[in-house]
């Protein structure tokens, strides 16, 4: 039961970064209406990088590919996590939407502590 309830979260997770990552390369989903001006002016800030959306598209997409994947999850885990911290630094420093970051977050933090025995041969010396 344990398993299967694990794998519909992360196959939800996947869903919803993969939809990200693609919306970052083909601006098919709308900017909202109510963002705030800080939250405007940062993704200006990002879009005039030019390297740093494609990068985290490309990210976001490859790791909701690999978090379905039962046998690649300790590795999309590692590849998502800063993404995933990077979204939960903008939703808590300009006060948008918490339930949903803070959902995705404990989803991660479950596929981590899934996956602990794997990570272990990367801290030890």
């Amino acid at each position: 039961m344990k398993s299967k309830v694990l794998f519909t979260a992360c196959l939800l997770f996947g869903l919803m970064f993969i939809n990200a990552g693609l919306n970052k390369f083909f601006n098919y989903l709308p900017m909202p209406d109510d963002l705030s001006e800080e939250a405007l002016n940062m993704f200006s800030a990002l879009m005039q990088l030019g390297w740093l959306m494609p990068l985290i598209a490309v990210a976001e997409i490859v790791g909701g590919l690999l978090i379905i994947i039962p046998q690649t999850r300790a590795l999309a885990a590692v590849m998502l996590t800063p993404v995933m911290v990077g979204i939960l630094l903008h939703h808590f420093t300009l006060g948008e939407g918490y339930p949903i970051p803070l959902i995705m977050t404990a989803i991660l933090v479950w596929v981590i502590v899934e996956n602990w025995q794997k990570y272990l041969p990367m801290i030890r010396a």
